[in-house]
């Protein structure tokens, strides 16, 4: 790999990782203001993880 090709590779990744602090950092004061929020999202993650089970079960 280049090294300039690198840096982009670098770059995108710390782009990405601040994008995921702040959307962290955002949906936790959303989560500390509004403690039903925090059930509602558990009970989202919890189906899109059922849904990659079903998708994982179904491609074997």
């Amino acid at each position: 790999m280049a090294k300039g090709s690198m840096m982009s590779v670098v770059k995108v990744a710390a782009g990405g990782m601040l994008a995921g602090m702040v959307v962290g950092a955002a949906g936790k004061a959303m989560i500390d203001k509004k403690p039903k929020m925090r059930k509602k999202a558990n009970r989202a993650i919890h189906t899109v993880g059922q849904i990659i089970d079903t998708a994982q079960y179904m491609f074997k």
